[in-house]
């Protein structure tokens, strides 16, 4: 069982940045990737950003060029790192870890309200 633990969301204006933080119990180095995914209110989850066990990443275009992922393998921990906010960032931001154990296997965080006001 992985258990994540997501912190850093918060109120912000357009134009303003945020690091969110993503903690795991366990070692990162046992996932295959790591990744950020929102939710907005009516909306489907849809992902923000991920990054591999080898450091490969992968960023949806409507965050490309104003956001970073990374990875702390010491600190078993990922971050989001989002710049130059706009409204329609405002969403349920969720750490997901896909790893495989007898299986692949996903799992999830409880999330963290990033509200971006204009």
């Amino acid at each position: 069982q992985v258990q994540l633990v997501e912190s850093g969301g918060g109120l912000v204006q357009a134009g303003g940045s945020l690091r969110l933080s993503c903690a795991a119990s366990v070692s990162i180095l046992r996932t295959t990737t790591m990744g950020w995914y929102r939710q907005a209110p009516g909306k489907q989850r849809e992902l923000v950003a991920s990054i591999t066990n080898g450091g490969s990443t992968n960023y949806a275009d409507s965050v490309k060029g104003r956001t970073t992922i990374s990875r702390d393998n010491a600190k078993n921990a990922v971050y989001l790192e989002m710049n130059s906010l706009k409204p329609e960032d405002t969403a349920v931001y969720y750490c997901n870890a896909k790893l495989y154990d007898s299986g692949w296997r996903y799992y999830w965080g409880q999330g963290t309200q990033v509200t971006v006001s204009s």
